[in-house]
């Protein structure tokens, strides 16, 4: 059954990089772009609140929002240490030796860290706290919308805490088409593998990451499917939903409306996402 849908979906034309580019260029082009973006909404606000703008979905692409969008929709979270743009008045002797720091706005892990007892796991680089806090005002400095979170610093199903693997949905109004791991050694480095929803390995639908090799599904994949499910019906058009594999459970990571800028997708990932955003999402930009 899954080959003769692989073999089906192989007759249908190319649009997914042009739709993903025409979003972007429609939700970052308007004037009011980043004035929605940075517009923070509670978790307890009433879903006409996060709907109340046209395209209201780039409110999500602030991480302090996608963060309480999940607590709205009762998704596991990290614990929130710290949320600001005072740097100067983050005391780090009040968190935990282990933590992460990434900003409201951004993408590709720039300006995150994964300190681990003083090591940026990302950068394989050591950190004093004066150093982080002068990094930090730089990008404040540059950028008057962006804010950092300092996070929990979660831990595998096993409870080791390490770069985690990542597990990226890609989601229409509720439907899922693949689910993505990618078995990360860096920000940047790492091998990929796709799966359907039943956990069937399915070739490349995108060429970011090279290749990797048959992965069990986490134990709590049950619940990452529940939860990408929830939120995706939610935010109705298609995205791609990051979460992570921990020994609390599924944790809601982030939203990726334009991932890979419409790049990277192999000719089955553009037609198998393609084949759903038409089913799943017509008309919807």
């Amino acid at each position: 059954m899954l080959l003769a849908f692989i073999i089906g979906i192989f007759k249908m034309p190319n649009e997914i990089t042009t739709r993903i580019k025409t979003r972007h260029r429609k939700f970052w082009s308007d004037p009011n772009a980043e004035k929605v973006r940075n517009t923070i909404t509670a978790p307890d606000d009433p879903i006409e609140k996060w709907r109340n703008v046209e395209n209201w979905q780039r409110k999500l692409s602030n991480k302090l929002n996608s963060r309480n969008f999940a607590l709205a929709h009762n998704c596991r979270v990290p614990q929130l240490y710290w949320c600001g743009r005072n740097i100067k008045d983050i005391n780090f002797d009040a968190f935990p030796k282990n933590y992460v720091i990434r900003p409201t706005i951004g993408h590709s892990s720039k300006l995150v860290f994964l300190m681990k007892e003083g090591y940026n796991l990302f950068e394989n680089k050591a950190y004093s706290t004066d150093e982080l806090k002068a990094v930090l005002q730089q990008a404040i400095d540059n950028n008057e919308n962006l804010q950092f979170l300092i996070e929990e610093f979660l831990k595998d199903e096993n409870g080791e805490q390490k770069i985690l693997n990542d597990y990226k949905l890609f989601c229409f109004n509720g439907e899922i088409a693949c689910v993505n791991i990618i078995d990360r050694f860096s920000p940047n480095t790492g091998t990929s593998t796709f799966y359907t929803e039943q956990w069937e390995l399915i070739p490349s639908v995108n060429k970011i990451y090279p290749s990797g090799s048959y992965t069990p599904p986490p134990k709590c994949f049950n619940e990452i499917l529940a939860q990408a499910k929830e939120l995706s019906k939610s935010y109705k058009v298609f995205v791609r939903i990051d979460l992570y594999a921990t020994d609390k459970g599924a944790v809601f990571g982030e939203f990726t409306p334009t991932p890979g800028m419409g790049g990277g997708f192999t000719k089955f990932g553009q037609k198998l996402l393609i084949s759903h955003w038409n089913k799943y999402c017509k008309g919807m930009i």
